[in-house]
């Protein structure tokens, strides 16, 4: 399996900035994509941007131009920049991993950290 761990959320003041950050272990053979989705009460989680093993990167419309998402590979690291924040950017972000994974042998998985909320106010 994979395990995520999740840093960096906190309280902000609209137009301030915030780095999240994720970090992978466990039993990983190679890492397919890592990213970062968020979800409010009441709506579906969506994804907010992911980087693949190759650097493509995928943005949501609201925060390009806004939001950077970097991987360190060799620590099987995310991390999340988020500049010029605004309050509908206030929400539970989820780190997310694609990855190929040991379990006996040689597996795939979709995994999740457990989430950290950011908040910005007006």
């Amino acid at each position: 399996q994979v395990q995520l761990v999740e840093s960096g959320g906190g309280l902000v003041q609209a137009g301030e900035s915030l780095k999240l950050s994720c970090a992978a272990s466990g039993s990983i053979f190679s890492m397919v994509s890592m990213g970062w989705y968020r979800q409010v009460p009441g709506k579906e989680r969506e994804l907010v941007a992911d980087k693949n093993s190759g650097g493509a990167t995928n943005y949501a419309d609201s925060v390009k131009g806004r939001f950077t998402v970097s991987r360190d590979n060799a620590k099987n690291t995310v991390y999340l920049q988020m500049n010029s924040l605004k309050p509908e950017d206030t929400a539970v972000y989820y780190c997310n991993a694609r990855a190929y994974y040991s379990s006996g042998s040689r597996s795939w998985g979709d995994f999740w950290g457990q989430g950290t909320q950011v908040t910005v106010s007006a």
